[in-house]
């Protein structure tokens, strides 16, 4: 009984080597083309999922934070420079976590919270801006939460500031240009590049007010049925073979 027991448990240990190896090689053979510097995910589907698993709802928002670490850490196993999330909800305690976790540190992630902060939670403000702080310098990576954001209110910020930078010279006649706009989005002002994949799971096919301004020209942009917590790498794929498709030659 205890020498099958013992070679079920080495038998085991062995296939979880062997599939976190063939694992680690394939995300290399897939970095080893065309690689999105930003993708956006439209955080959808964690209240359904919930619903159809029978379980309470903030378990579902849980779980939908669990796929986000999972997808930020495939993303820096691929060379992603940037992640853009779009959080509809998620229970207090995991966006605490986020901020105040290792992983932030651990993995070189600049941290932007991006959108109308005042609306978070005292709390939550309180760990968005010591994470943003703590992390203003990290540069191999950048991780955007769109929390209390619209992409309206994004667009209508930036042109009030490039008005306002546009009269401080009073001896020029002020034009506003597309760059200027450009230059004053809040993922902009946070060190982001161009959008280049916009992915919505759970079946929705709407952008939501959600980077409008960002995705207007080269975005690739990809629905898919899977609910958000459930989103994973046979999910990702596809859409990433499809990028590489579309850009092998540029």
């Amino acid at each position: 009984m205890f020498i099958r027991r013992g070679l079920t448990i080495t038998l085991m240990f062995l296939w979880n080597k062997i599939t976190s190896c063939a694992y680690t090689i394939f995300l290399q053979v897939l970095a080893s083309g065309p690689i999105p510097k930003h993708i956006a995910f439209i955080l959808d589907g964690n209240r359904r999922y919930a619903r159809k698993n029978n379980m309470p709802v903030p378990q579902g928002h849980s779980e939908g934070s669990e796929s986000l670490h999972r997808m930020l850490e495939i993303c820096l196993r691929l060379n992603v420079k940037c992640i853009s999330a779009y959080v509809f909800s998620l229970a207090e305690k995991k966006l605490i976590e986020i901020t105040q976790g290792e992983f932030l540190e651990k993995h070189g992630v600049r941290l932007n919270v991006v959108g109308n902060k005042e609306l978070l939670p005292a709390a939550v403000q309180k760990a968005a801006r010591e994470a943003e702080g703590r992390t203003r310098h990290n540069t191999r990576f950048i991780l955007n939460l769109h929390m209390p954001y619209t992409s309206r209110d994004e667009i209508t910020s930036a042109v009030a500031s490039c008005v306002r930078n546009s009269m401080q010279d009073e001896s020029k006649i002020p034009i506003i240009t597309e760059k200027d706009i450009d230059a004053q989005l809040m993922t902009s002002l946070g060190g982001s590049p161009p959008l280049d994949i916009l992915i919505r799971p759970s079946g929705v096919k709407r952008l939501s007010d959600y980077m409008l301004w960002q995705c207007c020209e080269d975005t690739q942009i990809q629905f898919c049925p899977t609910y958000w917590p459930e989103f994973g790498l046979f999910d990702f794929v596809p859409i990433i073979l499809d990028y590489q498709r579309r850009n092998q030659n540029k």
